[in-house]
């Protein structure tokens, strides 16, 4: 006679993670708001392919019908919105991404030294705001490697993510812990995020979003500009409004007031 040995139940683990995801926050009149997001886009093509987009409805609330629409409007748009923020509403329609609840906004407090947090002043030339559209969630864990060689990121004790090598096409560089500071150059079609300033040795040819989690005092600082886009907590220049200004030159780039400015370095 013979018995089967009793099979041993697997227990599922569940673990908690946090990730980096960017907000839209429309506004009245709709097609304003998107006649902007459109500007946005055409200026930074791809900018939110394979991107979590949360969508704050709290500004515009609108009912059932106008929440399909617009997230149908911004599908169409390349935008594949991950959840809603909507207070009042516990869950949508079922064809609808799920209602976020109890999501807190990161904050650069606790991320940056409070050095690195104080507000900063300059002259330069003044540029637009940016779609609301930023970092809403911070991803666990510091970026970079725990053991890095030469060419490998490198986290200082400060929080400063140091890259030694070039940035290459298509790389995403996302840091919301400070500064990034990078050795090399920044190729077209790469980006850098971070919650800080941002630092380019080399020629700066991609995009670069400082202060991404608010940090108004954050800047952007490279040896040549050639960029696509720069943005310091949401504000930004495109390529074309620096062009015969600041193009090629070596350059800062900061917040004054409600306003971006590039100002060259002598």
């Amino acid at each position: 006679m013979t018995f089967a040995a009793p099979l041993e139940a697997k227990s599922i683990r569940f673990r908690a993670r946090s990730f980096v995801a960017f907000t839209l926050t429309p506004e009245a009149p709709l097609d304003v708001w998107l006649e902007g997001l459109d500007h946005w886009i055409g200026n930074s093509p791809g900018y939110f392919a394979g991107r979590p987009v949360v969508l704050d409805l709290n500004t515009l609330k609108p009912d059932v019908a106008a929440i399909e629409s617009l997230v149908d409007v911004l599908g169409h748009r390349g935008i594949r919105v991950y959840a809603i923020e909507l207070d009042g509403h516990a869950a949508l329609a079922p064809n609808l991404p799920p209602v976020l609840v109890g999501a807190k906004e990161a904050t650069t407090d606790g991320l940056l030294p409070r050095k690195a947090r104080e507000d900063v002043s300059g002259e330069g030339k003044a540029e637009g705001r940016a779609p609301e559209a930023g970092p809403d969630k911070v991803a666990d864990g510091k970026a970079g490697a725990s053991k890095a060689g030469d060419s490998e990121p490198q986290v200082e004790a400060s929080g400063t993510l140091m890259i030694k090598a070039p940035i290459r096409s298509g790389q995403a560089i996302v840091h919301p812990h400070g500064d990034v500071i990078v050795l090399g150059s920044v190729a077209s079609g790469s980006e850098i995020i971070a919650a800080g300033s941002i630092h380019v040795y080399g020629t700066l040819r991609g995009r670069a979003s400082a202060g991404a989690l608010g940090n108004r005092g954050a800047r952007i600082f490279c040896r040549k500009n050639e960029a696509e886009l720069l943005a310091v907590d949401g504000w930004y220049v495109t390529a074309e409004e620096m062009e015969g200004v600041s193009r090629g030159k070596p350059v800062q780039a900061f917040l004054d007031g409600d306003a971006l400015r590039v100002s060259t370095l002598s």
